[in-house]
C-alpha cells in the first residue's frame, strides 16, 4: 500500500473539500505526461491509481505481431499470450511497463503538473462553494500577514485573503484575532488558483450588518437606498419606508439605539448616520445636516453643484474633519458641495453690492414703484425711511433695514438679494 499517496488523498478531501476521484484523475494525467517521457519511444501509455491502496501501475499498449522490430511499441503472440491466451495477430495489448526508477524521476517530473491540476480542482471547489454566498458575513480567524498587512484569515476548510484596501486603516490585526467580514467575492489568481475575498471597508458589509439587526429591512418594510463611507471613521446612510405606518429611521435605530449599537460596536464605534432618503437633493442634504441650518441656497444644475450658506458656527461640523462630512454629503447627493460662512458670504455680498452702487447709473438714482418679490407694504416702509431708490438700497447692510419696523432679517436679506439679482 502506498500510505503517503492515501494520506494525500485524505488530507485533500478533508482539509480542502477536493474528491478523491478529483485528485486521483489529476495524479494519473500528471504521471501519464512523465512516463511518456521516461519510457522511450513508448506510446498510448496509461497510468492507473488504485483509490484505497494508493498502487501505480503504468501500462503500455502495444501491437500484437509475428516478427518484433519496435520492442516499446510491438509484443509476440507468443508474449502476448502469456498475458491474454485469446489474443491475436493485429490486436492490441495493455502491458505493464512501469520502469525501475519511475518512482522519483517521475515524480520530479509530475511535480508541476500535478500541482497546477490540483490547484485547478481546488479553484472549481472553491468557485463552486463560495460563487453563490457574496455579499454574505463570515468569520474566521487571522492565519498570517502576506505582502505586507495582507490578512491570510482561516475559514476552515481553507483560507481568505482580505487586503490591506479591504479594511480600515484604524484596524489592526494580530495572529488568532477573530474576524468577522463580508464575502466580497472569489477571484482568480495569476498562477491559476482562486482565492476567496473578504473586505470590512465595503459599504456593503454596513448593509449586511445592518440587515442582521433590523428585521424591517430584511423583509422589505425598510429599504436601504445608498451608503456612502470612509470606512472606520464614518458611515451615512438613507432609508425609506414602504408602509407609511414604520418609521426608517426609528427602525434601523431601535429602541434606545441598541440596534445602531450593535453595527456601531462591530465597527469599532465608527459613527453612523441614518438619513431619510430624498429624491430631492435639496432637500436630502437638509436631512443629512439637519439639525444644522442652511442659511441660503443656490442650486446649477449643468455644473450638478448645490451651494449652500451656513452660520459660522456651524461651518466646522458641515465640513468635518479633514473634509470628510461635506465629501461623504457630496457623494450622497451626487452633487459637488460648495460651502460658505454667512460671514464670508455678508462680506462678499457687500463688497459686490457698493461697487454696483458706485457705478455712474442714472437708473440707480430713479424714485422706485416697487421691488419683484416684496410686498407694498414692506416697500412703504422702506420708502418712508428714505430707501425710495436703488443706489439708497445698495449701500445699507441687512442690519440697518432689519431695524426697520416689519421688517425682518429673512426679510431684509430677500430684499437685497433681489437687488444685486435686478442690476448683475
Amino acid at each position: 500500500m502506498n500510505k503517503d499517496l492515501i494520506a494525500v488523498f485524505e488530507y485533500l478531501e478533508r482539509e480542502k473539500g477536493i474528491k478523491r476521484d478529483i485528485v486521483i484523475n489529476a495524479i494519473e494525467d500528471s504521471l501519464r505526461a512523465a512516463a511518456q517521457k521516461s519510457i522511450s519511444g513508448s506510446s498510448n501509455v496509461t497510468v492507473k491509481i488504485h483509490p484505497k491502496t494508493g498502487n501505480i501501475e503504468v501500462f503500455c499498449e502495444k501491437e500484437i505481431v509475428d516478427d518484433v522490430d519496435l520492442p516499446t511499441q510491438e509484443i509476440s503472440l507468443t508474449d502476448a499470450r502469456l498475458i491474454d491466451p485469446d489474443c491475436q495477430i493485429g490486436q492490441f495489448i495493455d502491458i505493464e511497463t512501469t520502469p525501475k526508477d519511475f518512482g522519483r524521476i517521475a515524480a520530479q517530473k509530475a511535480r508541476q503538473i500535478i500541482t497546477q491540476k490540483l490547484r485547478s480542482a481546488e479553484k472549481d471547489v472553491i468557485h463552486e462553494e463560495y460563487r453563490h454566498r457574496t455579499n454574505e458575513l463570515i468569520s474566521g480567524t487571522v492565519k498570517r500577514f502576506v505582502k505586507g498587512s495582507n490578512v491570510i484569515v482561516d475559514l476552515g476548510k481553507l483560507e481568505a485573503i482580505m487586503p490591506t484596501k479591504n479594511y480600515p486603516k484604524t484596524e489592526h490585526y494580530h495572529v488568532g484575532d477573530k474576524v468577522f467580514a463580508l464575502l466580497l467575492g472569489v477571484m482568480d489568481t495569476e498562477n491559476g488558483g482562486a482565492e476567496v475575498v473578504l473586505t470590512r471597508s465595503h459599504p456593503e458589509f454596513v448593509k449586511q450588518l445592518l440587515i442582521q439587526e433590523v428585521p424591517e429591512i430584511n423583509d422589505g418594510t425598510v429599504i436601504v437606498d445608498k451608503i456612502v463611507r470612509d470606512a472606520g471613521y464614518r458611515t451615512k446612510i438613507t432609508v425609506r419606508s414602504t408602509d407609511p405606518k414604520v418609521d426608517p429611521v426609528g427602525a434601523c435605530v431601535g429602541m434606545r439605539g441598541v440596534r445602531v449599537k450593535n453595527v456601531v460596536r462591530e465597527l469599532n464605534n465608527e459613527k453612523i448616520d441614518i438619513i431619510p432618503f430624498s429624491q430631492d437633493p435639496v432637500e436630502l442634504l437638509q436631512n443629512a445636516l439637519s439639525p444644522i441650518e442652511i442659511r441660503k441656497i443656490n442650486v446649477t444644475e449643468e455644473e450638478k453643484l448645490i451651494s449652500i450658506v451656513v452660520e459660522d458656527d456651524d461651518f466646522a461640523a458641515v465640513i468635518g474633519k479633514k473634509g470628510m462630512n461635506a465629501r461623504l454629503n457630496s457623494q450622497l447627493i451626487g452633487y459637488e458641495l460648495d460651502i460658505q460662512r454667512i460671514s464670508d458670504y455678508n462680506q462678499a455680498m457687500s463688497l459686490e453690492r457698493i461697487e454696483l452702487a458706485t457705478l455712474d447709473d442714472p437708473t440707480l438714482d430713479q424714485p422706485l414703484d416697487g421691488i419683484e418679490g416684496v410686498n407694498t407694504l414692506i416697500f412703504e416702509h422702506l420708502a418712508a425711511e428714505g430707501y425710495g431708490t436703488l443706489r439708497s438700497l445698495l449701500t445699507v447692510s441687512p442690519e440697518q433695514l432689519a431695524a426697520i419696523p416689519g421688517i425682518s432679517m429673512e426679510t431684509a436679506d430677500k430684499i437685497l438679494e433681489q437687488i444685486r439679482k435686478q442690476r448683475m
